[in-house]
């Protein structure tokens, strides 16, 4: 992903680096347990690639363009300190907002990466710590004094939308586009438009069958009280060709309808399990 678009800046470690793509500084992790991307434009998850992976875990705009203040579509987006459109910009700043490198661990095994996102006046809001060993853990940390809502808009890259299920889901949600309540289906599978917010009572654990890349991803949303299911079919969409819904699909760990107080977190751990083709 992002091969020759990246421009070397400098080397952090043996395994990290500082790269850049266009406008975005990326943070660049190369370890025998796998490779990531991660820009510091958001503090956001471009790409993970585990060691037992063929394919990135996430999905990856082919159009996107890396510009300062513009959000990225693809990876794992933090929507933060607001969901949605009612405020400006649409999902929170923090997205658009450069965060820091504040601190890293890197074993044999395990890999522990820190982003902090300050104030003007270099207060502490939030900081998003990434384990990365043979699973992903995302743990997102408010600092604010006021109530914030997040989620961990994560874009799963999958082979064919025609062909996944989603297990795991309750069967009732807030659809979004009818802004009713409503009974859907458990498993779930996409054959439209989907904008849905499920409450839930964590830890759950989604599954995405994905019999074209022969795999399973798992999403443990350890802490959390809200999931949301987006995939937008055939609807247009910024940042996205015509056909992009096809290769993604967003299960979303989040925080949406009881705001995170000061100190409170959310967290979602990913893994995948490879399956043989019968």
């Amino acid at each position: 992903m992002l091969n020759g678009k990246l421009h070397f800046i400098k080397q952090i470690t043996p395994e990290l680096s500082l790269q850049q793509c266009n406008e975005i500084p990326i943070i660049v992790l190369k370890h025998k347990v796998g490779k990531a991307l991660i820009s510091l434009q958001g503090a956001h998850l471009l790409s993970w690639q585990p060691l037992n992976a063929d394919n990135d875990i996430f999905w990856l705009s082919e159009i996107e363009s890396f510009k300062l203040g513009s959000a990225i579509r693809g990876g794992v987006p933090i929507c933060y300190p607001w969901f949605g459109g009612k405020h400006t910009p649409s999902h929170g700043y923090a997205r658009i907002s450069l965060w820091q490198l504040s601190d890293y661990k890197i074993s044999d095994k395990k890999i522990s990466l820190e982003f902090s996102l300050f104030s003007d006046n270099e207060i502490i809001e939030a900081k998003m710590v990434m384990h990365f060993t043979e699973q992903c853990q995302l743990d997102f940390i408010h600092y604010g004094q006021e109530t914030a809502q997040v989620a961990l808009h994560s874009y799963f890259n999958i082979g064919d939308i025609n062909s996944v299920s989603v297990t795991g889901l309750p069967t009732t949600c807030f659809n979004s586009l009818t802004q009713q309540q409503e009974e859907v289906a458990s498993p779930r599978q996409v054959s439209e438009n989907i904008d849905c917010i499920y409450e839930i009572t964590a830890p759950v654990v989604n599954t995405i069958v994905d019999p074209v890349y022969q795999r399973q991803i798992d999403i443990h949303h350890t802490q959390a009280n809200n999931i949301v299911f987006w995939n937008p079919w055939h609807k247009a969409t910024s940042g996205m060709t015509s056909m992009g819904y096809q290769k993604m699909l967003c299960i979303e760990t989040a925080q949406i309808n009881n705001p995170l107080s000061q100190g409170e977190k959310v967290s979602v751990v990913i893994g995948i399990t490879r399956q043989e083709r019968t």
